[in-house]
């Protein structure tokens, strides 16, 4: 009896034991300032920027309003956003879509093209020409350092900028540590708020991919107010110039930078 006790004990202080070491989980958040998904999604994602025919600037972005969104959801393309530039000088429509994969993304385009109803519709909006004079592409996959890209408004009204980095050659990878250890939280400090981290998918293998992302502002003027206490933030001086001491010079050679206001009809406002 006392060596069945003394077993039963035995068994339980080595349950408690192995209980009580158990690691406990750091689950992090998507979204949060600063933290990014256990992993990036595996959507391929695509920016299209729409340059109108002279004269077709409302017609081509009312269009989508009407009819595209609808139809590109038909053949199973995922509406991101949608945006027009700010300078209303500069007559484009930028807009993001989402697929499953490079290969789901060819197969939809081709069901699109064909698509009885998109036919009509060309038919009917171009009947006095056509509204678009060319498109530039963009294809990219999500950075691990994204936070997860979730379509919705916020009220107030919101102004978005997207922003592209070509790296330096061979510093894609410093520049990305750099904004996932420092950049985006000091984004965050400035009131600057992260919508999605994306790398390029160039056409050319050997191409050097450039870092594609897009944060959201209370106004233009706020966010250019807000870049300019970023660079002059003590920490991101000293983060800049530590970082590309130990990478041997500056991470970018080119840093291009639109600012935005979503369409009535955008996912994400």
């Amino acid at each position: 009896m006392t060596c069945k006790l003394y077993s039963l004990l035995t068994f339980g202080l080595l349950l408690s034991t192995a209980t009580f070491a158990m690691p406990k989980p750091n689950p992090i958040k998507s979204g949060q300032a600063g933290s990014t998904q256990t992993a990036p999604s595996t959507k391929f994602y695509e920016v299209r920027i729409y340059h109108p025919t002279p004269g077709k600037y409302a017609e081509i972005v009312d269009r989508f309003r009407q009819y595209t969104t609808k139809i590109f959801e038909k053949h199973g393309m995922e509406n991101i956003g949608y945006w027009t530039p700010t300078d209303t000088t500069n007559k484009e429509l930028i807009y993001i879509l989402a697929y499953p994969s490079r290969e789901a993304r060819d197969a939809s385009w081709k069901a699109f093209g064909s698509d009885p109803e998109w036919k009509a519709v060309v038919a009917k909006t171009e009947a006095n020409g056509k509204l678009v004079d060319h498109v530039d592409q963009i294809f990219m996959t999500e950075s691990d350092i994204s936070p997860k890209v979730e379509v919705g408004q916020k009220s107030p009204a919101r102004t978005f900028e997207l922003r592209t980095y070509t790296p330096t050659p061979g510093k894609l990878e410093n520049l990305l540590t750099r904004f996932r250890d420092h950049t985006i939280k000091l984004f965050s400090k400035h009131g600057m708020t992260s919508i999605a981290y994306w790398v390029t998918q160039e056409k050319d293998p050997a191409a050097q991919p450039k870092l594609v992302y897009i944060l959201a502002h209370p106004s233009e003027a706020e966010g250019k107010a807000h870049f300019e206490e970023f660079r002059k933030d003590p920490k991101w001086v000293t983060v800049k110039e530590e970082s590309e001491k130990a990478a041997g010079g500056s991470l970018t050679t080119r840093v291009e930078s639109t600012y935005m206001v979503p369409t009535d009809y955008s996912p994400i406002k």
